[in-house]
């Protein structure tokens, strides 16, 4: 009988999306909600890699600018939260965990690495990211760096992804990279820098768990190679 896989997805409003997402990969696939209402933390211990989900605003205060709070959705904030997925980030980089990182996930783990954010994107000066006005997902371009993990990975230097959000990374973490932009200038995608010894890293800004496209290589192969790493 073939060995489960165990993914440890963090708790978000949408957290069925992503569990979905990732199950519907293969039966031999087992999720774990690793949740800050629970503070399960120790339920990583079962998990073969981790899924950073989308979501909330990172507080401020974790990259060292609360004056920039008051660009935040206040309501759409949780300092619980974030201390919740520092503890999961710091468990990933002490047991080499593989982690795939999707929207907030990309923010949380850019500020771990020392990075900071934009608090909002479109007081920044650049095009606004958010939802449509009608609910629905914006799409738009990004272009990869040819010389990314990345690039290896979709096979492409343009793809076309969906986007919600009003932050984004601005000074990158320390030991990562950027591997993707939009047109205006925002962070897509965060990868390692050099990959030695150090385990699977995937950060993205868009929602590869709906995009309209599943069949798209900025969506399937990415799944693909997180969860392959996953079950080594």
């Amino acid at each position: 009988m073939q060995k489960k896989i165990v993914i440890g997805v963090t708790d978000c409003s949408k957290y069925a999306n992503y569990s979905n997402w990732i199950q519907s990969y293969g039966e031999d696939i087992e999720v774990i909600k690793l949740s800050y209402t629970t503070q399960n933390i120790g339920d990583i211990k079962l998990c073969d890699g981790v899924v950073l989900t989308g979501g909330e605003d990172v507080h401020p205060r974790f990259y060292n600018h609360p004056e920039l709070y008051q660009y935040c959705y206040a309501d759409d904030v949780s300092e619980e939260r974030d201390e919740f997925e520092w503890k999961v980030l710091e468990y990933i980089e002490k047991n080499n965990l593989p982690v795939l990182g999707i929207c907030r996930g990309l923010q949380v783990a850019n500020v771990f690495f020392g990075g900071t954010l934009i608090p909002d994107i479109p007081r920044w000066g650049k095009f606004n990211h958010s939802k449509m006005p009608d609910d629905a997902d914006r799409y738009h371009e990004i272009t990869v760096d040819p010389n990314s993990w990345l690039y290896g990975l979709v096979e492409s230097k343009t793809g076309i992804v969906n986007s919600n959000h009003h932050q984004s990374a601005d000074v990158i973490g320390e030991g990562l990279v950027a591997s993707a932009l939009s047109p205006d200038g925002v962070v897509e995608a965060l990868e390692r820098k050099k990959t030695d010894n150090k385990s699977f890293l995937c950060m993205v800004q868009w929602h590869p768990e709906r995009m309209k496209n599943p069949e798209s290589t900025f969506v399937k192969n990415i799944r693909t190679a997180f969860i392959e790493e996953c079950s080594k």
